[in-house]
C-alpha cells in the first residue's frame, strides 16, 4: 500500500497579511539608522570612524545570518526558524532602544541584523503554501512591503527622534515586530521540514565570510584616502584576497557550506547574483546622492531643503518602492522575469543619466528618485521571484539568501563609492561637493546600470513553474 503525503495546507489572505506587517516592521527597524546618524553622533559622543561603524554593522551582520537563516529555514521549516528569528530581532531593536552608550548600541545592532534573514524565510512559507503563479504575486507584495518599511522607516526615524527620543526610533518598530510576530504565529500554519538530515552550521566558511565583509568595507572607506594610506589600503586589498580565496576553499570542502558555490554556478543564481549586486549599487549612489543634493545651498546649485522637506520630497519614492514589488509579481507571472528585469534596467538608467543632465528644479530629483525606487523594485522582486522558481523548493531558502546577501552587498557598495565620488570632488577649503561631483556620480551608475541589460537575455530559463 503506498502512502502519500498530505500537501501544505494553502494560507489565506490573513496569514499573508501577517507576513506582509512583519516584512513592513523589519524594513522600518532596518532603517532607522541612516538618516538619525548625526543626532547619534551627538547624543553618544561618536566619532565619525565610530559612526561609520554602527551604519554597516547591521547590513554585515545580516549578510551573515541569511544565508544560515535560509538553509535552517529549507531543512526545518521557514515557520520554526522565522519565529525563532524574530525574537533575536525583537531582543536586539529592545537593547537598541535601551540602549545608553555606544557598545550596548552595536550589541543591538548586531542582533537586529538577523531580521535580513526574514526575507527568505518567508518565501519559504509562501513557496510551500501556495501555487507557483500565486506565489510569484505573494513573494511581489512582501518584498514590495519591505520596502515600503524600509522607506517609512527612513522618513519617520528623524522626527521621532526630535519629538520623542532615540529609544522611541528603535522601540516604535520593535514593538511592531513583536506583535507581527505574534499574529504570524497563531495565523500561518506550519510547514513541513524540507529534509532530514542533521545540519551542522558552517563555522569556518562563516568567520571567513565575516573577515571577507568586514575588510571590504574598511577597503572601501579607506579608498578616498589613497593618496594619504596607500600602504594601509595595499594592505586591506591584499588580505581582503586572503579571505576570499580561503572561503572559496572552505566552503569547496564543506559537508554543508554556509553558501553552496555550486548552486551559485547555476546560470539563473549567479546572473540573478550578478544583477541584483550592480542594480543595487546603481540604488544606492542615487539614494545617497539625491538627499545630498537636496541639501546643498540655494545659494550654490541646489535647494537647502530641511531634513523634514527632504522626507517630504522623497515621499513619492517611498509610494513608488512600496507598489514596485507587487507590479513585479504580477508582470513575472504574465511576461515572466526577463521582461520585468529588462523593464526596470531601462527605466533606472534613463533617470539616472536624466537627472545627470537636468537636476535645477526640485521636481525634477523627485520624479527621477521615484523612478529608480521603482525600477529597483521591479529588478530586485522579479530577481527574487526567478531565483525562488528556479530551484527545488527544498532549496528556496538557500537560493533567495544568496540573491539578499548580494543585495546588502551591492547598497553597501554603492554608498561608499557615492561618499567617495562626493569627498573627491570637494574641493579644497570648502564644505559644498563641486556639481560636477554628483553629475559624475549619476553618470557612473547610469552607465553600470545599463550595462548590466548584457546579463538577463537567459534569466527566464529553466525556471520551475
Amino acid at each position: 500500500m503506498s502512502v502519500t503525503t498530505a500537501p501544505p495546507v494553502r494560507i489565506g489572505k490573513a496569514a499573508l497579511g501577517a507576513l506582509g506587517m512583519l516584512a513592513v516592521a523589519t524594513g522600518a527597524l532596518e532603517s532607522v539608522v541612516t538618516p538619525t546618524l548625526p543626532l547619534l553622533q551627538r547624543e553618544l559622543g561618536m566619532s565619525p570612524a565610530e559612526g561609520a561603524l554602527l551604519g554597516i554593522v547591521l547590513l554585515i551582520t545580516g549578510a551573515l545570518i541569511t544565508p544560515i537563516a535560509g538553509r535552517l529555514g529549507d531543512r526545518y521549516g521557514g515557520k520554526r526558524v522565522l519565529i525563532r528569528l524574530m525574537a533575536v530581532v525583537s531582543a536586539g531593536g529592545l537593547v537598541s532602544a535601551l540602549a545608553p552608550n555606544l557598545p550596548v548600541l552595536l550589541l543591538g545592532q548586531v542582533l537586529q541584523g538577523a531580521m535580513v534573514g526574514a526575507l527568505p524565510l518567508s518565501f519559504i512559507l509562501v513557496r510551500k503554501h501556495l501555487p507557483a503563479g500565486e506565489a510569484k504575486v505573494a513573494i511581489g507584495v512582501v518584498s514590495g512591503l519591505f520596502v515600503g518599511g524600509t522607506m517609512a522607516g527612513t522618513l519617520s526615524a528623524g522626527p521621532v527622534a526630535e519629538g520623542l527620543s532615540r529609544h522611541w526610533m528603535f522601540a516604535l518598530p520593535t514593538i511592531a515586530v513583536i506583535a507581527s510576530t505574534v499574529v504570524l504565529n497563531r495565523l500561518m500554519p506550519p510547514d513541513p521540514p524540507g529534509r532530514s538530515e542533521a545540519v551542522g552550521i558552517d563555522w569556518p566558511g562563516l568567520l571567513l565570510l565575516s573577515g571577507t565583509l568586514i575588510t571590504l568595507m574598511l577597503v572601501l572607506s579607506l579608498a578616498p584616502d589613497l593618496g594619504s594610506q596607500p600602504l594601509m589600503l595595499g594592505a586591506l586589498v591584499v588580505l581582503l584576497a586572503a579571505f576570499v580565496t580561503g572561503w572559496i576553499a572552505a566552503e569547496r570542502r564543506a559537508a554543508s557550506p554556509m553558501i553552496d558555490l555550486r548552486l551559485l554556478a547555476r546560470p539563473a543564481m549567479w546572473k540573478s547574483s550578478v544583477l541584483t549586486f550592480v542594480v543595487c549599487v546603481g540604488t544606492s549612489l542615487a539614494v545617497y546622492l539625491v538627499p545630498q543634493l537636496f541639501a546643498v545651498s540655494a545659494d550654490e546649485y541646489g535647494f537647502g531643503a530641511s531634513a523634514t522637506e527632504i522626507g517630504f520630497l522623497l515621499l513619492p519614492a517611498t509610494v513608488a518602492a512600496t507598489l514596485a514589488g507587487p507590479i513585479s509579481g504580477i508582470g513575472a507571472r504574465r511576461f515572466g522575469s526577463r521582461a520585468v528585469v529588462t523593464t526596470g534596467i531601462v527605466l533606472m538608467a534613463a533617470a539616472l543619466f536624466a537627472v545627470a543632465t537636468v537636476h535645477t528644479e526640485s521636481w525634477h530629483l523627485v520624479i527621477a528618485k521615484a523612478a529608480i525606487s521603482l525600477a529597483n523594485g521591479l529588478c530586485v522582486t522579479a530577481m527574487v521571484t526567478s531565483t525562488a522558481t528556479s530551484v527545488d523548493p527544498g532549496d528556496t531558502g538557500i537560493a533567495t539568501s544568496l540573491v539578499l546577501v548580494t543585495r546588502v552587498v551591492g547598497y553597501a557598495v554603492g554608498a561608499q563609492l557615492g561618499g567617495a565620488i562626493l569627498t573627491a570632488g570637494t574641493p579644497p577649503g570648502s564644505d559644498v561637493p563641486a556639481e560636477s561631483a554628483f553629475v559624475t556620480g549619476f553618470v557612473i551608475a547610469g552607465a553600470v546600470t545599463a550595462l548590466s541589460l548584457l546579463v538577463p537575455r537567459t534569466l527566464d530559463k529553466g525556471v520551475k513553474e
